[in-house]
C-alpha cells in the first residue's frame, strides 16, 4: 500500500510514497517517547522559541507552502498562502502566551498551600484532514509542543507532502530530533498507534464516521480524545441585516477553499420578506467567483480533493432537486480534466432534503424560507451537527439573544465563522468534543495536577 500525491486540478500523479511496516511505525514511537522525555524537561522559553522559528519560516516560505498545497489538494495559492500565514500566527500566539497559560495557579485546599500545575502528558497523536492540510496541524501542534508534549501526525492519506513539509519546518526550527514525526501509515494502522504505550493522547479533526472510530478506540485503551467533526454551518440572514454585507460573506463563506470547509456555511436560512432578494444578492456574488487553476493567483475556487468528493456532493445535489429544490446556479460538475465542482445555489430547500440534512463538501449553498426570526432559530438548530452559526442583523442585542439560543461551539453575528487562535474553537452534539485555540486549547491535553502542602 502506498500514500499517493495526485494533482486533484489535472488527475496527475506527483509522487508515491510506500507506507511504513507496523514494526517500523512502533519503532519510531518508542523514540518519540523517549525524545519526549528531554523536551519536557526544556525551559519552557526554549520551547516557544521554536515556535517563534517555526513562525519565521511559514512567513518567509507561504508562497512555496500554498503551491503544495494548490498542487495536492487543489486549494488556490493565495488561500494556501495565506493558511501558512495563519498557522505562523497561532505558533507566536502560543510563543507570547504559553508561560501565562501554564503557570500554576494558587488554589483553595485548607493546607499551608495548594496549587495546579499544568503538566505535559506525553506523546499525543494528531489524525488531520486534507482540506486544510497545515493549519489543522500547527493549530494543535503548536500549543502541544509548548505544554512540553510530543506529537505524532497521521495526516489524510492524500496529502504526504503537506505532511512531510510539516516536519520538515519543525525540524529546521530547532525542535530536537523526534520529538514532532510524521508517521506514513494508512488509516487501518491508527488504532494500533492509539494502543501503544508510547500514546497518551488523540486527537481528530475529520468526519463523524472517523471520530467516532477513533473515540471508540481511545476509550478502549483508557486514553484522553479530542473531536473536531463535520458540519452543516446556518447563516441566519433576519429581515433587518445588511444584505450586501451578509451577500458578500456568505459567497466567500460558502464557497472558501471550494466549500470544502468543517465551518462553511451550508444552510442559508432567511426570512420570508427578503429571502428573493437576498438570494439575487447572493446569486450575483457566487456568479462572480473565478474557478480555475489553483495554480492561477487569480482563482477563487478550485477543484474538490479527490473524485470520489465530486460524487458524494452530486448525489447530494440530484437527491436535493429530486425532492424539490430549485437550481439557480452550477448544478454538474464541469467538464474536462480534475475535480472542479461550479458554485452551486439550490433554492427552496426542505429539512426534508440531502443538503439540509447532511454535511456538504463542497461549494453549494442550501437556500431556505423562514416565517420569523423563531423560525430560523428552529431550522438553524434542526440538525445533528453543532459547530459554527452566523446571524446576520442590524439589532445587535436580538442577535446575540438568538446567539445564546443557537445550538453550536461559536456563533458570529454580523460575520462569518473563522477560527482565531485567541478563541477557542470546537463544536457539540456531532461535530465532536472538546476545545482547540486560546487557554483552552493548551490545557486540553495536560495533567491538572493538584499539589498540596500541609
Amino acid at each position: 500500500m502506498a500514500l499517493v500525491s495526485t494533482n486533484p486540478a489535472t488527475g496527475r500523479v506527483l509522487e508515491s510514497f510506500e507506507t511504513w511496516s507496523k514494526e517500523t511505525t512502533a519503532q519510531v514511537l518508542d523514540e518519540v517517547r523517549e525524545a519526549f522525555l528531554g523536551w519536557r524537561a526544556t525551559p519552557i522559553a526554549a520551547r516557544t522559541e521554536v515556535l517563534r522559528a517555526a513562525a519565521s519560516i511559514l512567513k518567509a516560505e507561504a508562497q512555496i507552502l500554498g503551491r503544495i498545497m494548490a498542487e495536492e489538494m487543489g486549494k488556490p495559492v493565495k488561500q494556501g498562502a495565506g493558511e501558512a500565514e495563519k498557522c505562523a500566527l497561532v505558533c507566536e500566539y502560543y510563543a507570547d502566551n504559553a508561560a501565562a497559560f501554564l503557570a500554576p495557579e494558587p488554589a483553595e485546599g485548607g493546607g499551608l498551600r495548594a496549587y495546579l500545575a499544568f503538566e505535559p502528558l506525553g506523546t499525543i497523536l494528531a489524525v488531520m484532514p486534507w482540506n486544510f492540510p497545515l493549519w489543522q496541524v500547527f493549530r494543535l501542534a503548536s500549543p502541544c509542543l509548548a505544554a512540553g508534549n510530543a506529537v505524532v501526525l497521521k495526516h489524510a492519506s492524500n496529502v504526504p507532502r503537506c505532511a512531510l513539509a510539516i516536519e520538515d519546518i519543525f525540524r529546521r526550527a530547532g525542535l530536537p530530533k523526534n520529538v514532532f514525526r510524521t508517521l506514513m501509515i494508512g488509516s487501518r494502522q491508527v488504532e494500533a498507534v492509539i494502543q501503544h504505550k508510547s500514546v497518551a493522547a488523540v486527537s481528530l479533526t475529520g468526519s463523524a464516521p472517523a471520530g467516532a472510530s477513533v473515540a471508540a478506540a481511545a476509550g478502549r485503551a483508557l486514553k484522553p480524545s479530542l473531536l473536531e467533526l463535520g458540519g452543516s454551518d446556518p447563516f441566519v440572514v433576519l429581515a433587518d441585516a445588511d444584505f450586501e454585507a451578509a451577500a458578500a460573506a456568505g459567497s466567500l463563506a460558502r464557497c472558501l477553499n471550494a466549500g470544502q470547509t468543517c465551518i462553511a456555511a451550508k444552510r442559508f436560512i432567511v426570512e420570508d420578506p427578503v429571502y428573493e432578494p437576498f438570494l439575487e444578492l447572493l446569486a450575483g456574488k457566487v456568479r462572480a467567483l473565478k474557478v480555475g487553476d489553483p495554480l492561477d493567483p487569480s482563482t477563487d475556487v478550485g477543484p474538490l480533493a479527490r473524485p470520489d468528493l465530486v460524487e458524494e456532493l452530486q448525489a447530494q445535489v440530484d437527491a436535493s432537486l429530486a425532492a424539490g429544490a430549485r437550481l439557480v446556479l452550477g448544478g454538474k460538475p464541469l467538464k474536462g480534466p480534475g475535480c472542479f465542482y461550479p458554485p452551486t445555489l439550490l433554492a427552496d430547500v426542505t429539512p426534508d432534503m440531502a443538503v439540509f440534512r447532511e454535511e456538504t463538501f463542497g461549494p453549494v449553498a442550501a437556500l431556505i424560507r423562514a416565517r420569523d426570526a423563531e423560525h430560523a432559530l428552529a431550522l438553524a438548530n434542526d440538525t445533528e451537527f453543532g459547530l459554527g452559526a452566523s446571524i446576520w442583523t442590524r439589532d445587535l442585542a436580538r442577535g446575540e439573544a438568538l446567539a445564546r439560543r443557537m445550538e453550536a461551539g461559536s456563533v458570529f453575528i454580523n460575520g462569518m465563522v473563522k477560527s482565531d487562535p485567541r478563541l477557542p474553537f470546537g463544536g457539540i452534539k456531532a461535530s465532536g468534543y472538546g476545545r482547540e485555540l486560546s487557554y483552552f486549547g493548551i490545557r486540553q491535553f495536560v495533567n491538572v495536577k493538584t499539589v498540596w502542602v500541609g
